[in-house]
């Protein structure tokens, strides 16, 4: 199946592990040219060689705290040194925040930022280079707690926040050939992920949860992820724009 990724100018932010190491993986299969966004120079240079090994034509990397940084400014600074983005891969965010539902605005804005706000604050600069140029590809990564509002309430409602933007802001971008779009992860499991610790110890807790909330009984893989990732990112997304998309095992 011909994507039309080849050679495309690809954003990854988050880039360094687990789900986000995975898109890189894919898109490097797919021979396009990457610019990955992560914090750990180690995990970025072990990344960059697997990608480079997979057949990508060119990748760079910059190290950058998307949580400590003028966003605006740094995706500006970006496309000034690499060029405009064909497109763009936000993998930004996680629920180790504040977990107290009564928290103040400090905590509520900080899990906003991190989950949904960031991300919006450097599309403002990413996208408008695609609709002059009439195609563009924008990939959040949100998660199926926006949908199911479990477990943390302050990431579910942060995700709940990004899908809504997605939606809305895919029907503004709709005519003008940018496809903007959400993936939905259930529970994958990757080195050093939440559930990682679990499965290697045999915890209770991990059979309990598949048991009672994934009905495929296993947990994802950052591959499985990668692999919708790049179709919503393809030339065969074209009539998608704003889909929300689960890929969560069927969860319960």
């Amino acid at each position: 199946m011909e994507l039309g990724i080849k050679n495309k100018n690809v954003l990854i932010v988050g880039a360094s592990k687990g789900i986000g190491r995975g898109i890189a993986n894919a898109f490097a299969g797919e021979k396009a040219n990457i610019v990955a966004i992560a914090r750990s120079e180690d995990l970025m240079c072990d990344v960059k060689n697997e990608c480079l090994s997979l057949g990508c034509p060119s990748f760079e990397y910059v190290i950058e705290d998307i949580m400590a940084c003028d966003t605006k400014a740094f995706a500006q600074s970006l496309i000034d040194k690499y060029g405009n983005f064909d497109i763009v891969i936000h993998n930004v965010g996680g629920s180790l925040i504040s977990r107290d539902p009564l928290g103040g605005a400090d905590d509520w804005n900080y899990a906003l930022k991190f989950n949904a706000v960031a991300s919006i604050d450097m599309n403002s600069v990413l996208i408008p280079p695609m609709i002059e140029k009439g195609w563009g590809r924008v990939v959040q990564i949100s998660s199926i707690s926006a949908v199911m509002l479990r477990g943390n309430p302050l990431y579910a409602s942060a995700k709940a926040f990004l899908n809504a933007y997605v939606t809305t802001v895919g029907r503004a971008l709709a005519p003008k050939g940018v496809v903007l779009s959400a993936v939905e992860p259930g529970a994958v499991a990757f080195e050093g992920s939440y559930w990682d610790k679990f499965v290697k110890e045999s915890h209770p807790r991990v059979e309990d949860f598949l048991r009672h909330h994934q009905a495929i009984n296993r947990f994802g893989t950052p591959k499985e992820i990668a692999d919708v990732v790049l179709f919503m990112a393809s030339e065969l997304s074209s009539f998608m724009p704003g889909a929300v998309i689960p890929v969560d095992g069927a969860n319960m």
